[in-house]
């Protein structure tokens, strides 16, 4: 996933990527980290060790809450799995196109200040 998907949308868009990754065993494994230091130096966040080039630890025992756990993922499907159904994949990606531009500075707001 790294090379076949991530790294073409970093050579696109790399001045304002950061990976973020989270607490989960296999991100932490020493491969994936090699991997980063060397393609995305600076770039992630994630569970490092010192010898990590990220950008910023991911902070112990964080309940992984972030705005889009709580936020984005749930309106985005409340907005795309409305009857009728997509039909196809064009179609759901129209519609998750759709509900993702719909989303206003406004919303964004309010939730950053729910969390932070």
């Amino acid at each position: 996933m790294f090379t076949e998907w991530l790294l073409p949308q970093v050579n696109k868009n790399s001045a304002d990527f950061i990976l973020q990754m989270d607490g989960a065993p296999p991100h932490f494994h020493q491969h994936a980290r090699e991997f980063l230091n060397q393609h995305l130096p600076q770039g992630w966040i994630g569970c490092g060790t010192d010898d990590d080039q990220m950008l910023l630890a991911w902070p112990p025992r964080s309940p992984d809450a972030t705005p889009c756990d709580f936020f984005l993922w749930g309106y985005v499907k409340d907005q795309v799995y409305v009857p009728p159904l997509p039909a196809s994949i064009p179609e759901l990606k129209v519609r998750i196109r759709t509900a993702i531009e719909a989303i206003t500075a406004a919303m964004l707001q309010t939730v950053g200040m729910l969390f932070y």
